[in-house]
């Protein structure tokens, strides 16, 4: 059985796809804060392990990758998703505490789920696996007006995408990421809200089941291949030609 564990797996893209890869047959460990979320997302499923987390804390992290180990004895893919957009405001209106939290959750806790898939799938045996990174169309160019700090963080997740990738050829450890735009999830309806109260035009949105199909895509390659950056995107959002 292969297998995956998904951060940021109660709700939206990453419920989701603990959803598509369940039915599909592999082995799913679900990381978020909530346990009961994370139970309404599998639903009693077989082949799923609920792992109650909060990524910013490492030792938690590091007990929810040994659980992981105990129960599926291998880790083959890390789902790297967890985040939140933060602060909406102008630059000088931005209070620090909501800075920093965004930065804690968007890149220390990537990096601390990161270390601890590289370590385990570096050591066991087969060695390798691959990390698939949930960056956004805001790795590249800001997807919004006052958004300072989620462009920020999502700049620096591509920096670490294409370090984990060098880092892992010795080991047989493949990274890529993906980089979403306006799918259907409770982060991008609040940004349309946002975007709908400042008078601007509707947001066109996607089918949240399409990030899925895409993370399984690149899930089920074998190590010889890698998608290395992978765009999904509503058709008519306004990110070519933008920036």
């Amino acid at each position: 059985m292969k297998t995956i564990l998904i951060t940021g797996a109660s709700s939206g893209i990453g419920a989701a796809t603990a959803q598509k890869f369940l039915s599909q047959g592999w082995g799913v460990g679900v990381v978020a804060r909530r346990q009961d979320a994370l139970a309404a997302v599998v639903g009693g499923h077989e082949n799923a392990l609920v792992l109650p987390c909060d990524v910013t804390d490492e030792a938690a992290v590091l007990s929810v990758f040994e659980r992981f180990k105990d129960r599926f004895g291998r880790l083959d893919t890390l789902f790297n998703n967890a985040g939140m957009f933060g602060p909406a405001a102008s630059l000088d209106e931005i209070d620090l505490k909501d800075w920093k939290a965004t930065m804690d959750l968007n890149i220390t806790g990537m990096f601390i789920c990161a270390k601890a898939a590289f370590g385990q799938m570096r050591h066991q045996s087969p060695q390798g696996g691959r990390i698939i990174m949930n960056g956004s169309l805001s790795a590249h160019a800001p997807r919004t007006a006052n958004s300072a700090a989620y462009t920020t963080t999502k700049h620096a997740i591509w920096g670490l995408t294409k370090t984990i990738t060098m880092d892992g050829r010795a080991y047989d450890i493949a990274c890529g990421q993906i980089d979403i735009g306006n799918a259907g999830t409770p982060l991008v309806e609040g940004l349309a809200q946002r975007e709908a109260a400042a008078g601007n035009d509707p947001m066109p949105v996607m089918d949240v089941g399409h990030c899925a199909d895409a993370v399984y895509h690149m899930a089920s390659l074998p190590l010889e291949a890698n998608v290395q950056n992978m765009t999904v995107m509503a058709t008519k959002m306004p990110f070519v030609g933008r920036g």
